[in-house]
């Protein structure tokens, strides 16, 4: 059996293919494009839930970011990618790990919808959610201050989980990362590493990768 990851361009399923180059693990990658700007029925067929990523081991259809990425680590990667329990950073590997999802994307998510509903900067909505933004950045660029990687000095699935919402999510909410040096070091020190240069390639072939300062310009 092959494991199967279904992409959906501009998504964060590029985490799942990222995690399988890092591995070295074998993979078929099929990948889709938005219709026109949702996933194709195709798709949406996969899994009930309709959105990405997903992947197929034989009969078993998984969806989100962290089932597939835990599933992925532990059954084919010996558990490689993830700090045990008796390592010394276990604690903020364990905060980050869960931290991009539970606080950072939904923050930027929160952000977007409010921002595509015109709601005025100035309403309680607004405000709330740009404390919250600046925050969630201000406790990432600390971390990453004397940090190479975000559970320490080790490369693990935290930081596999958390790019995507520094990078190709700002096609979907634009923003810059000029106040946050450290963050802007810390991209380019994931832009060299060759799991995610392989990944990008195969995946996102056509995008500009958005690992600078500003935004990348979407096209229409």
């Amino acid at each position: 059996m092959t494991l199967t990851v279904h992409h959906l361009n501009i998504s964060q399923s590029e985490r799942v293919v990222w995690l399988c180059e890092e591995l070295a693990i074998d993979y078929e990658l099929k990948t889709y494009k938005r219709a026109p700007l949702l996933a194709p029925p195709e798709y949406k067929a996969l899994h009930p839930q309709e959105t990405a990523p997903i992947i197929q081991d034989g009969d078993l259809t998984l969806a989100e970011s962290g089932a597939c990425i835990e599933y992925i680590c532990h059954k084919y990667g010996g558990g490689k990618l993830f700090l045990p329990p008796t390592h010394p950073a276990y604690a903020d590997f364990l905060y980050w790990w869960h931290w991009s999802n539970g606080t950072f994307m939904p923050t930027i998510m929160q952000s977007m919808s409010l921002r595509s509903l015109n709601i005025s900067r100035d309403s309680f909505p607004m405000t709330i959610t740009n404390n919250r933004f600046r925050k969630a950045f201000a406790a990432l660029n600390e971390r990453l201050r004397d940090n190479q990687w975000l559970a320490g000095s080790e490369f693990t699935v935290a930081d596999v989980m958390a790019v995507f919402v520094l990078t190709t999510a700002r096609y979907w909410l634009p923003y810059s990362l000029e106040e946050y040096e450290n963050v802007v070091k810390y991209l380019k020190r994931v832009g060299e590493r060759e799991g995610y240069q392989k990944a990008m390639k195969k995946c996102e072939p056509e995008l500009e990768l958005a690992l600078g300062v500003e935004p990348p310009k979407k096209e229409e």
